[in-house]
């Protein structure tokens, strides 16, 4: 595993991380197989992990906080996210700061989440929805300045809307957001463009999310694929977006090297963007743990491949499957 350095935080983290959303609310998830996996990754140097309220009503919190219990001796880094008190995602500009993030909601969930994790601070707490339209709100500034002062959490961020990397910039520049949470892929380069700039100007950390595109660079996904009806894939890959994005991975299946997967090629893609930190992946299976993190050792990919790579740019507009 390698690591690169994490904004201004200082931490060192592995360029992948271990996503628990499969882990709290998804159909099929065991709890003692996803503690297996968890020390798994940790075994094999993973050090970063992503999770949220939202994923369980703290469940995966809880998971988290019993392996970072089983690891005191190895420097672990835990990241969950405030869930919006509205309960809507994403975050549209038509709410009010107030109705999603007032300062007592922020600070119930915090200490939930800092007793679910067994920790004195919270590594990285984030907000899990964001509309650039609250930045200038004085409780903004006052919320987080507070949470870092009591000691609570000792850094913060933003998990940006889906295909809104812009929609986060404005917070970045009051200084009070330690790192961007962003979907980034070989189908989602707009993060290039605006945002991975900012973030090298004012040294903010880049997590990358939905490296696999919901899976559809997993490889498996094929024109009669179909999920249970409580699955949220059921509704992002509705037969319109379905059709769509098998055509699109058909495409790329065409330009992978002899003995190369579309999942390395995806995360690898990933991983030659110098302004990426790390990148979360959802790993359950103990396979998938060692697959996904041997990704890291590979290194980056050609640059005659990367610029092959960028004909596959697909740039796409929030829609209300798509939350």
């Amino acid at each position: 595993m390698k690591f690169r350095k994490f904004g201004r935080t200082g931490f060192e983290v592995s360029e992948i991380a271990h996503g628990l959303w499969g882990m709290g609310e998804w159909s099929g998830s065991e709890d003692r197989e996803s503690l297996e996996a968890l020390q798994l990754a940790i075994d094999l140097g993973c050090n970063f992990f992503d999770s949220a309220w939202a994923y369980g009503d703290g469940k995966s919190d809880g998971l988290l906080g019993q392996a970072i219990a089983r690891n005191q001796a190895k420097p672990l880094y835990a990241a969950s996210k405030i869930p919006p008190k509205n309960e809507r995602w994403p975050a549209l500009p038509e709410y009010k700061y107030h109705d999603v993030f007032p300062p007592d909601h922020v600070s119930k969930y915090a200490d939930s989440i800092r007793k679910k994790l067994g920790t004195d601070s919270i590594d990285l707490l984030q907000f899990h929805v964001w509309s650039d339209h609250w930045t200038d709100e004085p409780d903004f500034r006052k919320t987080v300045e507070k949470l870092k002062q009591d000691g609570i959490i000792r850094f913060f961020g933003l998990s940006l809307n889906r295909w809104e990397p812009e929609n986060g910039i404005k917070a970045m520049r009051t200084g009070l957001v330690d790192s961007v949470q962003v979907i980034y892929s070989i189908f989602d380069q707009s993060p290039e463009d605006e945002l991975f700039p900012a973030c090298r100007e004012l040294n903010v950390g880049v997590i990358v999310r939905v490296a696999l595109d919901e899976g559809s660079l997993g490889g498996k996904l094929t024109a009669d694929t179909k999920f249970p009806a409580g699955d949220w894939r059921s509704r992002y890959f509705n037969p319109a977006n379905l059709a769509n994005t098998f055509e699109r991975v058909e495409k790329l299946k065409q330009i992978l090297q002899r003995g190369m997967s579309l999942p390395e090629l995806a995360l690898r893609f990933i991983l030659s963007h110098t302004a990426v930190n790390t990148t979360i992946v959802g790993m359950r299976k103990l396979d998938h743990v060692r697959e996904n993190i041997a990704m890291s050792d590979k290194g980056p990919l050609s640059p005659e491949l990367l610029q092959e790579l960028k004909r596959h740019r697909w740039d796409r507009k929030p829609a209300p499957w798509s939350d």
